[in-house]
């Protein structure tokens, strides 16, 4: 593929842009990637080849969309703005394996649009540059649906990818890292400098890479009353694991309730939240479970 040609050039963007009078929407985080090398080595990362059916949220002008046009065998790209429907026509007009959907992929019913598109038992990844403000709603989205996809790989805010690749033990390790974790393994590929995108965003970007878990690595009694746990032994960082659960279960539980559930699930009541690994999570949310 001849780079002077792709889209993700800084006078190519400008050209599309001046071409259609487009403008940037703030509210939908449109951040447009202008950087080939940076796209193709996302494409690695997320081990596109022709065997593969790709989706992709938010293609903006196309830049990613046309890489990966080039290397799957088939892309069904999530567009949840009106006015980069027809841009898009015009921009990836020349590949016949993409379908646009116009959907915002919050709302969208993804398993009926992989059926209708991708052939039956094909393995399917997806590929993103995410909009900063949505990125964890719209990943547990994904995740929480179990759709039939071996692996996310998305570029999204530095911080944010650390927070969901974060081992215990490290200030970014919280309720979102178990989160992430408990469906996937995660892994921060490339940093990526904040230069590659128009308009520039304020932060850097990591591209992260979440291989899907075939069963999560704990068994739980209930999945959605052990997130609510995580989340109350990190509501207060620096507080002990018996302060955060005395507050959090302040209306059902006594102080004593709460040592004894601590004790049966072996853990020390005076230890932080970011000290516990998954496995300790897990057995203390089966023992606080009410029975």
């Amino acid at each position: 593929m001849n780079n002077n040609k792709a889209i993700a050039t800084p006078t190519k963007t400008k050209e599309i842009l001046n071409k259609y009078g487009f403008s940037f929407k703030k509210s939908l985080g449109q951040n447009f990637l202008i950087d080939v090398n940076i796209l193709e080595k996302i494409i690695e990362v997320a081990g596109i080849d022709k065997e593969i059916a790709a989706i992709e949220i938010g293609p903006g002008m196309g830049a990613l969309t046309e890489q990966l046009a080039i290397h799957s065998s088939k892309v069904v790209a999530f567009e949840i703005d009106q006015r980069l429907v027809p841009i898009l026509e015009d921009t990836l007009q020349s590949y016949t394996n993409i379908e646009i959907v116009n959907e915002d992929i919050l709302k969208a019913d993804i398993k009926s649009v992989m059926k209708k598109f991708f052939k039956e038992g094909q393995e399917v990844k997806i590929v993103a540059n995410l909009p900063y403000y949505i990125t964890t709603p719209i990943l547990m989205n994904l995740l929480m649906e179990q759709l039939p996809v071996s692996s996310i790989t998305v570029m999204i805010q530095k911080e944010v990818a650390d927070r969901m690749a974060a081992e215990p033990n490290t200030k970014s390790y919280g309720s979102l890292s178990i989160a992430i974790q408990y469906y996937t393994h995660a892994k921060v590929a490339v940093n990526v400098p904040k230069t590659v995108f128009m308009p520039q965003p304020n932060v850097d970007s990591s591209v992260l890479h979440l291989s899907l878990r075939e069963t999560p690595p704990v068994t739980v009694k209930d999945e959605s009353f052990f997130f609510t746990l995580v989340q109350a032994c990190f509501a207060q960082r620096r507080k002990t694991l018996r302060n955060n659960l005395a507050r959090h279960f302040s209306d059902t539980l006594t102080k004593e309730q709460i040592e004894s559930k601590l004790q049966l699930a072996g853990i020390d009541g005076t230890r932080r939240g970011e000290s516990l690994n998954m496995n300790e999570f897990a057995d203390l949310a089966n023992s606080f479970y009410p029975a």
